[in-house]
């Protein structure tokens, strides 16, 4: 009996497996873009809840509601829209195993909702500086540090020292102006708010280097469904609808802030941090007390100290020393 070869005959196609061809990861120029661009959004965020404020009687936490429910009602728009190349590549992705899958969107959710509501809390308890330059200075240190030990991630002396520009540059802008009542409770909160925003970050970061970040946009909308729900008995508690006379501005605003800060925003930043050292993620996140005192200035008339361009300075050239070096890492 003659032996059967195993090469196929000419002109008949081998039945040969194609694997599922992974999704290409961001390069890590356009990521750092992208969370650039998330920053300064952030920043803007900030100015619009102002201005709501300033018209309206509605509350922060109905408004961090209203921003992940209307971000929510964006993002599922864009997912049913998207083409059928970017389809292919979310199903691509679906080969993230299920319990994997599961914790990135749950813990996501959780860090977002904890990040947002204990930020707003801080500030209630112990004003907007003091709780703001304990949120984000605290940010960098919990992600350097949680970085360094759970995936071995190191800045090096001039990452340490743009941290340290940067965090002195955070507390010039911040309390450069006037100070603040330290309050014990306002800083367990916004410690506890830097925790969620570091293990968001953490998190994000982890599993991209595992090849398991999943798909930006999904990861947020999933992220803002938990948040949503999370701050609904709070917001409801507060006053969920607003109250005034330019109802027509304030929903302008609050549509601005579900569109671009929120929806826009977080899901370049998820796809950012998934590529980006986690430490240089909450620096370049520090943009957003620089937006936000660029708009102070130039579009609600505050007066431009010498402490918000010290400042400001500090924190630009931190940024723009740890983009440079992250791009040379990225080449490596």
């Amino acid at each position: 009996m003659s032996k059967i070869s195993s090469t196929p005959a000419v002109g008949v196609p081998a039945q040969v497996p194609v694997p599922t061809p992974l999704p290409t990861p961001v390069p890590v120029g356009r990521s750092l873009l992208y969370l650039i661009f998330a920053g300064v959004a952030w920043g803007t965020a900030g100015a619009a809840a102002s201005l709501v404020f300033q018209v309206s009687d509605l509350g922060p936490l109905a408004l961090s509601f209203w921003r992940c429910a209307g971000g929510l009602v964006l993002l599922l728009g864009a997912l049913a829209l998207r083409t059928r190349r970017t389809a292919a590549v979310r199903r691509a992705a679906a080969g993230e195993p299920r319990r994997r899958r599961l914790l990135r969107i749950v813990a996501t959710g959780i860090g977002l909702t904890v990040f947002q509501s204990a930020y707003f809390a801080a500030v209630d308890a112990t004003g907007l500086a003091v709780g703001t330059v304990v949120t984000l200075g605290a940010g960098p240190v919990l992600i350097a540090v949680g970085a360094r030990l759970t995936m071995g991630e190191r800045l090096g002396r001039g990452g340490v020292m743009a941290v340290t520009g940067a965090l002195a540059g955070l507390l010039v802008l911040v309390l450069g102006g006037e100070g603040g009542t330290v309050r014990p409770v306002g800083v367990a909160l916004a410690l506890l708010s830097a925790a969620g925003y570091a293990a968001i970050t953490l998190l994000t970061r982890w599993l991209g280097r595992g090849g398991g970040g999943g798909d930006s946009l999904s990861t947020t909308a999933w992220a803002f469904a938990i948040g949503a729900v999370g701050l609904l008995p709070m917001a409801l508690g507060e006053g969920l609808l607003p109250h005034t006379e330019e109802l027509g501005r304030v929903l302008w605003l609050l549509a601005y802030v579900a569109a671009v800060p929120t929806a826009l925003a977080y899901a370049l930043y998820f796809a950012g941090a998934a590529v980006v050292r986690a430490a240089t993620v909450s620096v370049i996140m520090l943009l957003e007390p620089v937006s936000a005192a660029v708009i102070a200035v130039t579009v609600l008339d505050e007066r431009l100290t010498g402490a918000t361009v010290a400042g400001t300075s500090l924190l630009l050239a931190a940024v723009a020393g740890l983009a440079v070096a992250e791009t040379r890492v990225g080449r490596r």
